[in-house]
């Protein structure tokens, strides 16, 4: 009553046995580049948000002290620590951000550079600007 099966009878294929092994891992590499270049993109984005965050709190806190230039300055570098590992960050590091009082206002202007992962990409430069009227210390 039970029929064991020995062979299988040939289907008319082409005889490959599953050699396609060229072709996906073509496949597979070309997505992972695709996948890594996106999240650069991605990270770079999120990078470029930290910094426009920074320039934006140290205005913000500078404008309220008596010593706004030094706090725009200590303010925003913090967010770069807090947020991008400062300067031992390898983002952090490709920031840098000034911070100038000029009639009655505070400017902090910041530029940043961040490096690609993949050769072909190019690296992401960007500046970002901020600024706010000092507010009068009683």
């Amino acid at each position: 009553m039970s029929e064991r099966c020995t062979d299988r009878p040939e289907t008319g294929g082409d005889a490959s046995g599953g050699f396609v092994t060229i072709e996906y891992v073509l496949a597979v590499l070309i997505s992972m580049v695709v996948l890594v270049a996106i999240t650069n993109l991605i990270v770079f984005e999120y990078g470029q948000g930290v910094v426009r965050a920074a320039v934006d709190q140290g205005v913000r806190q500078g404008a309220r002290t008596a010593t706004p230039v030094a706090s725009c300055q200590a303010a925003a570098q913090q967010v770069i620590t807090d947020l991008l590992g400062g300067r031992a960050g390898s983002m952090g590091a490709g920031v840098s951000i000034a911070c100038t009082q000029a009639a009655g206002r505070l400017d902090a202007t910041a530029t940043g550079r961040f490096r690609a992962w993949l050769k072909p990409m190019p690296d992401w430069s960007f500046t970002s600007t901020a600024t706010a009227a000092v507010e009068p210390t009683p």
